[in-house]
């Protein structure tokens, strides 16, 4: 629990720019708290966040305790988390000078960063910049997690990006975050959005409805992030006007799509044949974003899933980049990691049973 929380506003203090927190020297250990000082106590106000969430997440994730007075934050607690949580204080405090709100999903990316930058000489801040932001209409989107980074950075420089892993890691929702970036300034027309329907076998005749209304149910993931960016209106108008167009693997054939930003997503559901063709659809000033779970393929038994068979091909050939997740990245509620850790836990026990008999 927090304690002595006492904040001194300075009233005469209304510039903000070019601020940086300063911090005493000490050896961070329980006994002897690091001090931070911050020239600004708006900023430092907002660094806490309402009721001081900020600084609780920060207490509860690292184990130490912040005690905050005036302009001043003391961190108390082991001298490794100490220093984990100034770098994290700092960083976040940075991005308060950007202009950019901090609220939990930036306290939790700043934390989820220091952790993967351990042993390293980088920082959250040389990670979490301006090139690392997604712009939407609506909200501006930041990686949370050392991979997201890498993500977000090879969509940005590669014309075809593979995001592999586990369920919660980011991967369709960043995919459709850059494709919307990318049309919100113009770089491209159209976003193509797509799977494979394996539950349906590609055959979507059964069910009813027109084709749109058929899929819908399949690309749900993808609206309710577009739902987020653009809002729903703007998205029932681009789909009108074909701005945003979705449909099933299948018909993806015999197109060539340029000027656009293509997502294929679940695509460990696919086929080498129909991996294949997706990928020869790739036209002129057009981005391919390939997302999937290598180890949840639905294929029936003895067929080879056909994004595995497309990264063994690809991976190492030029302007193709391949970014590989893992349950530590996973940023939807913290036991939604701690599930697909116990699952993965249960496989490999079954595992190296099968394998001793």
């Amino acid at each position: 629990m927090l304690v002595g929380r006492i904040f001194v506003m300075n009233k005469t203090d209304t510039n903000t720019a070019n601020h940086k927190p300063v911090s005493d020297a000490g050896t961070g250990a329980t006994s002897k708290p690091l001090k931070m000082t911050f020239e600004s106590n708006n900023l430092l106000l907002e660094l806490c966040g309402r009721h001081d969430s900020n600084l609780q997440q920060i207490e509860e994730r690292l184990g130490v305790q912040l005690v905050s007075r005036g302009n001043q934050l003391s961190i108390f607690g082991q001298k490794d988390q100490v220093e984990k949580a100034q770098v994290v204080l700092e960083d976040l405090y940075e991005l308060l000078e950007t202009g950019m709100p901090v609220s939990a999903p930036q306290v939790d990316a700043a934390l989820r960063v220091t952790d993967g930058l351990i042993n390293t000489r980088l920082r959250p801040s040389d990670l979490m910049n301006s090139d690392a932001v997604l712009n939407t209409p609506l909200k501006k989107i930041t990686p949370r997690s050392v991979q997201q980074h890498l993500y977000v950075s090879a969509l940005n420089s590669s014309s075809l990006t593979f995001g592999l892993g586990p369920a919660g890691t980011g991967k369709t929702y960043l995919a459709t975050a850059f494709a919307v970036s990318l049309l919100n300034d113009k770089k491209i027309r159209r976003i193509i959005l797509t799977r494979p329907v394996v539950e349906a076998g590609e055959n979507l005749g059964f069910l009813p409805g027109t084709l749109e209304e058929k899929i819908d149910p399949y690309l749900r993931p993808f609206f309710d992030a577009l739902d987020e960016m653009i809002g729903p209106e703007k998205v029932t108008e681009y789909r009108e006007k074909n701005i945003i167009e979705v449909a099933p693997l299948a018909y993806m054939r015999g197109r060539t799509l340029t000027d656009c930003c293509m997502i294929l997503d679940e695509a460990q559901n696919t086929t080498s044949v129909q991996i294949k063709m997706f990928l020869t659809r790739l036209g002129e000033n057009s981005r391919m974003v390939i997302t999937g779970d290598p180890s949840q393929t639905d294929l029936k038994r003895g067929i080879r899933s056909g994004l595995k068979d497309a990264v063994d091909v690809l991976e190492g050939l030029n302007d193709i980049d391949v970014v590989r997740f893992s349950e530590a990245d996973v940023v939807r509620h913290n036991l939604v990691s701690r599930i697909v850790q116990a699952y993965d836990e249960r496989d490999r026990q079954i595992n190296m049973e099968l394998n001793d008999n």
